[in-house]
C-alpha cells in the first residue's frame, strides 16, 4: 500500500507562531502565541472565524465529540466552547499560573488540567467547578488520560508518572534521558513517548518497561499522534528537521520498529500535529467497495490514503496580517437550526 502526503489547504492561520492543535470531524482550530484561536472548516475548506476569549499563548486544545472544544492558556484560563455557535458557555480561572496542558475523560464528565503553580486539578465539566486538586512536587507540562479512562499520566520534565483513577495514585514511573514533548496512548496500556532526539519510544505502562525504541527523525521529535484504520495503527511524527512521517505499527510485532509509510519534507520548523480524518469519505469508499468487485477493490485500496489530512503547524511561516473586526466576526447559525434547538 503506497502512502502519499500532499498539501490540501493552507492558510496563513496566525500573526505568531502555532503552540496547539485540535481537531475534530468536521473542523481543526488552532492556538498561537498571537493569544488567538482559529478555527477552518476542513468540509468547506474555508476559514470560519477566531475564538478570542484568552490573553496570552494558547497552550492546549482539545475536543470532546462533535459539541464542545476546551482551551486551556497562559493567563490561567480554561474555557469551555460549544462548537455549534462557537460561544464560551464558562470561563474558570483554573490555574494561578499558565495552564500548559489538559486532558478530557472518555466519558466527557470530566477533565484534568496541570500549570505553573504545581498543582493537578479535575474538574467536574458537567457543573464546571473545581472537584479535586493535587500538589505536585514539579510543573508538569503535559497530562493525558488513557483510552479507557482507567488511568492517566503526568510528564514533568523527562519523567512519566502512571495513575490510577480509583485510587488516584501513582502506580509506575517512567524516566527517559531527554524532555519529553509529546506522548500518546496506543492501547490502553502502551505508550509512544517523544522528545528531545530523535527516538520514538514505546512502553508498557503495566510494567513500566520499553517495549522497542527505533530513531524516525534526523532532530528531535516535537509531535506525535496516532490512529486506528481498518485494524491498522498508523503513527504520525514531526520533527524540527521539517519532516513528517507516517508509520504502520504492528501491535503483534511490537519489539519491530514500525515500517515507514511515507514522509514529506514540509521546509518548516514544526511545532505541533494532528491528523484529521476525512470519515463521510471513508464511509462513502467502504460503501462503493461493497458494491464492486474484488479487482475494484483493489484499485480503490491506493486512492485510499489520499483521505487522511495531516495538518502541521510552520513555527516559521509568519504573516503580517491585521485581525480585522470582520475577520472576527463569527458565522451566525441558521434560524432554522436555532428553532429546532429551541424546540429540543
Amino acid at each position: 500500500q503506497s502512502w502519499t502526503v500532499v498539501p490540501d489547504f493552507t492558510h496563513h492561520a496566525h500573526t505568531a507562531s502555532l503552540s496547539a492543535v485540535a481537531v475534530n470531524n468536521r473542523y481543526v482550530v488552532t492556538g498561537s502565541r498571537d493569544e488567538t484561536i482559529q478555527i477552518y472548516d476542513m468540509k468547506k475548506k474555508i476559514e470560519h472565524g477566531a475564538l478570542l476569549q484568552h490573553n496570552g499563548t494558547i497552550t492546549c486544545l482539545e475536543f470532546y465529540g462533535t459539541a464542545h472544544l476546551l482551551s486551556g492558556a497562559e493567563d490561567g484560563l480554561i474555557c469551555i466552547w460549544n462548537t455549534k455557535r462557537w460561544e464560551c458557555l464558562k470561563s474558570i480561572k483554573a490555574h494561578k499560573g499558565h495552564v500548559t496542558s489538559l486532558s478530557i475523560h472518555p466519558s466527557g464528565k470530566l477533565a484534568l488540567s496541570v500549570g505553573t503553580d504545581k498543582t493537578l486539578r479535575t474538574w467536574n465539566l458537567v457543573e464546571g467547578r473545581s472537584a479535586f486538586i493535587k500538589n505536585l512536587k514539579q510543573n508538569a507540562h503535559i497530562i493525558k488520560w488513557s483510552p479507557d479512562g482507567e488511568r492517566y499520566v503526568t510528564v514533568i520534565t523527562n519523567k512519566v508518572d502512571v495513575y490510577k483513577l480509583d485510587t488516584a495514585s501513582i502506580t509506575g514511573t517512567i524516566t527517559t534521558e531527554k524532555r519529553i514533548s509529546s506522548l500518546r496512548f496506543i492501547t490502553n496500556s502502551i505508550l509512544a513517548i517523544v522528545g528531545d532526539d530523535e527516538i520514538i519510544r514505546f512502553y508498557s505502562c503495566d510494567s513500566q518497561k520499553c517495549l522497542c525504541e527505533f530513531k524516525a527523525h534526523e532532530n528531535r521529535i516535537k509531535d506525535i499522534y496516532s490512529f486506528e484504520r481498518e485494524g491498522q495503527h498508523v503513527i504520525v511524527t514531526a520533527s524540527s528537521d521539517g519532516y513528517i512521517k507516517v508509520w504502520n505499527l504492528d501491535l503483534n510485532k511490537i519489539k519491530d520498529a514500525p515500517s515507514l509509510l511515507c514522509e514529506v519534507n514540509t521546509k518548516a520548523r514544526l511545532t505541533c500535529l494532528a491528523v484529521w480524518l476525512d470519515q463521510a469519505s471513508e464511509m462513502k469508499e467502504n460503501c462503493d467497495k461493497a458494491a464492486t468487485s474484488s479487482q475494484a477493490n483493489e484499485d480503490e485500496k491506493s486512492s485510499e490514503v489520499r483521505k487522511n489530512k495531516i495538518c502541521w503547524t510552520d513555527k516559521t511561516a509568519k504573516s503580517d496580517r491585521k485581525i480585522t473586526p470582520e475577520k472576527r466576526k463569527l458565522e451566525t447559525p441558521l434560524q432554522k437550526k436555532k428553532k429546532k434547538r429551541n424546540s429540543s
